[in-house]
């Protein structure tokens, strides 16, 4: 099966889901929950779905529960809405790459070259004495 075709239905069923978890679903413990991407085996029989989420680890355990218990409505609605033999199973799986990305820019930080208003400049007396 072309790679060009698995990429347009893992984009689709990327839209369709969080597309479903703002107008659809209505488990408050779902939370801010943000779709950042989609994967779907080359026989079309599983859709791994990555997710990112906001809070405490709390909510962020609350809003695995909360998708687990949303996975069967969200692939009769897949089944529904996206016309193929068979409806993916789907699987969602934490992305954790926002947080990697966070902890990446914060050791860019930490190791920022200092300005060049940080550094003291010599005297034009002391270049002299180096000559």
């Amino acid at each position: 099966m072309g790679e060009n075709r698995i990429e347009r239905i893992a984009n689709l069923i990327k839209k369709e889901v969080a597309e479903m978890l703002i107008r659809e679903v209505k488990d408050p413990r779902i939370g801010m929950v943000t779709i950042t991407g989609a994967t779907v085996s080359k026989d079309l029989r599983i859709a791994h779905i990555y997710y990112s989420a906001f809070g405490n680890e709390k909510q962020l355990q609350d809003s695995a529960i909360g998708l687990r218990q949303a996975t069967k409505f969200i692939q009769r609605e897949i089944g529904r809405r996206i016309r193929m033999r068979y409806t993916p199973a789907i699987d969602f799986q934490f992305d954790h790459s926002l947080e990697y990305g966070s902890h990446i820019d914060k050791i860019l930080q930490d190791l920022s070259v200092p300005k060049e208003e940080d550094i003291p400049e010599k005297d034009a007396k002391d270049e002299s004495e180096q000559d």
